[in-house]
């Protein structure tokens, strides 16, 4: 028989595991600084640094102060009626009780997948949309697990901190491509053997760090799926629910979504586009996790 296993302890290692991820993307961060240093005058490196922030801090801030309305947009949600949604309504209220919350807005996407996401800068810019699959596929027990791990994207932050993520995970890409195309404009001038071999690490760096960093972006994604799973069933106290809709979203034969931009993708409950990417755990490790807790 599996281990047992609390969802308190569950919550707390996958929120540590992605304090650990993110650490390590700013160690690269750091470290990749540190070497373009070496290559080049410490001068030009303040100067990479400046037009890295600028860039990657005025395009991620845009979005994430618009982070709600950009999700809506993008997926062609409706404002859910009060009247023809009065379980959604009533189940999204019940859980803020429980929880303490304020209440998010609440809209419907038009799709066959059962699925949902929740978006917004913190709980009192937040929205919870629903896939129409999602309302007529799933029972009340699973879509309020539904909405418990969507309202504990919220409660957790997550698009807080997936922000921050996105701005260093940017500010790494624009650094590489810079340091990359600056090659051109330098001069052979320094035959420092030092500055070479820093220079030759710059580059192995230029093209590894954007795709490792990634990964790790992907990684973290991924914690945040559990630790919300399990915030749900905090939530809820009953993981039968999730596990529910979990499974039924594994036998559902629907075909993947194709309006959906791959940028709104890992907001989703499920990967909505099934075989692609990894910014969701595989269905069967999540129903695992659940069934110990």
């Amino acid at each position: 028989m599996a281990e047992r296993i609390d969802f308190r302890d569950q919550i707390s290692g996958n929120k540590w595991k992605s304090f650990f991820l993110i650490s390590s993307i700013f160690a690269i961060l750091v470290l990749f600084g540190y070497v373009i240093s070496f290559a080049f005058e410490p001068g030009f490196f303040f100067i990479i640094m400046i037009i890295s922030i600028v860039f990657s801090l005025s395009y991620i801030l845009i979005s994430y102060y618009n982070s709600d309305k950009i999700a809506i947009a993008s997926v062609q949600a409706k404002k859910a009626s009060r009247e023809s949604h009065k379980q959604y309504y009533s189940l999204v209220e019940g859980l803020t009780i429980a929880s303490g919350m304020p209440m998010p807005r609440l809209y419907i996407m038009n799709s066959s997948q059962i699925n949902a996401f929740a978006s917004g800068r913190d709980p009192q810019n937040a929205v919870i949309c629903v896939t129409t699959g999602a309302l007529e596929k799933l029972d009340k027990r699973e879509l309020e697990g539904v909405l418990a791990h969507e309202l504990s994207h919220i409660a957790n932050y997550d698009i807080r901190y997936m922000t921050l993520v996105a701005v260093m995970v940017g500010m790494i890409a624009i650094i590489s491509q810079i340091f990359l195309r600056s090659l051109w404009f330098r001069g052979g001038g320094s035959d420092n053997k030092n500055n070479w071999i820093f220079l030759l690490i710059g580059i192995l760096m230029a093209i590894l760090a954007p795709i490792v960093v990634q990964l790790v972006q992907l990684s973290i994604s991924r914690k945040r799926e559990f630790a919300s799973d399990a915030s749900a069933v905090k939530f809820t106290r009953y993981p039968v629910g999730l596990i529910g809709a979990l499974k039924k979203i594994q036998k559902d034969a629907v075909q993947p979504e194709k309006k959906i931009s791959k940028a709104v993708a890992p907001l989703f409950f499920s990967n909505p586009f099934r075989g692609w990417g990894s910014t969701h755990p595989p269905l069967e490790k999540r129903i695992n996790a659940l069934e110990r807790m």
